[in-house]
C-alpha cells in the first residue's frame, strides 16, 4: 500500500467517525474547523505577509460557531530562522442551536515564531501571541498565548519532501490580561487549552493538508474539534 493510499484510508476513517456526531445540538458535542493558511515573502526579501480563513462550526457542519478572517505583515530578521508578525482579525461568532444571533470582535496582534530542530526527525515551532481584543460589548481585553508545535515526518530522509506523510501535534496555552470586562463582568485569568493530534500530508512543496482532533478545554468544560487545514505557501 502506497503512503497516499494510508493517508486517504485515515482520512476516511476519521470522516467517518467524525460525522457520527452529528447530534442533538450540545455544546459538548464534537465540532469541526475547517481552515486555509497562506504564507508568502515579497521576492526575495525580509518582509511578507501570512494569515488564514477559519469557518468553524458547534456541530460537523451547519451551526455557525466562528468565522474567523486573520493576515498580518511579517518580516524574518537576516542570519536567523525568525518570524516576525504584526497583524489583524475580524471574528463573527454565533450562537448555538438555531438562533441566528452574531456577535463580532476586532484584533490586534503581534507574534513571534522561532523554529527549532531536535535530532534529525523533530521539528518544533515556539509561536508568541499577543492580542489587544475589542469585543462587541465588552471593555477592551489584552491575551497573551504560547503554543508549542511538532511535526514528525515518516519520510526515511526526515524532511518534508513531496507525498511525506507526517505527525503534527500543538499544545497551546491562553492567559488574559484583564479579567474585568465590563458592567461588573469578569473572566478567568486562565482563558483556555488547545491539545492537538493530527496527521499531515504534503502534495508538493508548496502545499499541505492536515486532518486531526482537537480538545479545547477552558474553566466551564472540554470540547472536542475535527480539525482539517491546508497549509499554502507561495
Amino acid at each position: 500500500m502506497t503512503k497516499t493510499s494510508r493517508f486517504v484510508l485515515i482520512f476516511s476513517f476519521l470522516s467517518i467517525f467524525s460525522f457520527q456526531e452529528l447530534k442533538a445540538q450540545n455544546p459538548n458535542q464534537m465540532g469541526a474547523w475547517y481552515m486555509y493558511f497562506f504564507d508568502t515573502k515579497f521576492g526575495e526579501g525580509q518582509f511578507g505577509i501570512q494569515g488564514d480563513i477559519q469557518y468553524r462550526n458547534w456541530n460537523i457542519i451547519g451551526d455557525l460557531e466562528q468565522l474567523l478572517l486573520r493576515s498580518g505583515f511579517t518580516y524574518r530578521p537576516k542570519n536567523t530562522t525568525i518570524k516576525l508578525t504584526l497583524g489583524y482579525a475580524h471574528i463573527t461568532s454565533g450562537a448555538l442551536g438555531e438562533s441566528n444571533d452574531t456577535s463580532s470582535e476586532s484584533r490586534i496582534y503581534q507574534e513571534a515564531l522561532l523554529p527549532q530542530k531536535i535530532g534529525k526527525r523533530i521539528y518544533l515551532a515556539h509561536r508568541f501571541r499577543y492580542e489587544q481584543r475589542f469585543v462587541e460589548n465588552q471593555d477592551f481585553r489584552t491575551r497573551y498565548r504560547y503554543n508549542l508545535f511538532m511535526n514528525i515526518p515518516f519520510s526515511k530522509e526526515a524532511s518534508f519532501q513531496k507525498n511525506t506523510i507526517y505527525a503534527a501535534l500543538y499544545n497551546e496555552l491562553f492567559i488574559n490580561g484583564q479579567q474585568d470586562i465590563g458592567d461588573g463582568r469578569t473572566v478567568e485569568f486562565f482563558d483556555r487549552n488547545r491539545t492537538y493530534l493530527g496527521v499531515g500530508y504534503v502534495l508538493n512543496p508548496k502545499i499541505k493538508f492536515q486532518l486531526g482532533w482537537m480538545n479545547q478545554k477552558t474553566n466551564a468544560q472540554g470540547k472536542g474539534q475535527l480539525q482539517i487545514s491546508m497549509h499554502h505557501n507561495f
